[in-house]
């Protein structure tokens, strides 16, 4: 098990519901330098609900890491997958987030 990627995993997870919760919105990259114009064209809440999402999907894919790891002969493969699930996530998150869905 390895401790480190668990935990990062855990504040990935926990950051994402406190974003999402607590309306911590300046935490969301670009959203602070907008100005109120393009910010009224955003909706912020499911933006914030999107991002949720993704850290959670991103920490869970920490914490799996973290407990696979060590128990696979070859690590590099666990890389890979991890790498495909960040890509894959935060793609995904730039698509959604900039669809029609999104705006007010």
């Amino acid at each position: 098990m390895d401790l480190p990627l668990i935990i990062i995993g855990v504040f990935l997870i926990v950051l994402g519901i406190v974003v999402k919760h607590f309306k911590l919105y300046f935490l969301i990259a670009g959203y602070n330098t907008m100005t109120k114009a393009e910010k009224e064209e955003v909706n912020i809440e499911k933006v914030a609900s999107l991002l949720r999402f993704v850290f959670g999907i991103i920490g869970l894919a920490f914490i799996i890491l973290g407990m696979v790891v060590s128990k696979l002969e070859n690590p590099e493969i666990a890389n890979y997958v991890f790498f495909t699930v960040i890509i894959g996530t935060v793609v995904f998150f730039i698509v959604k987030s900039n669809s029609s869905a999104y705006k007010k």
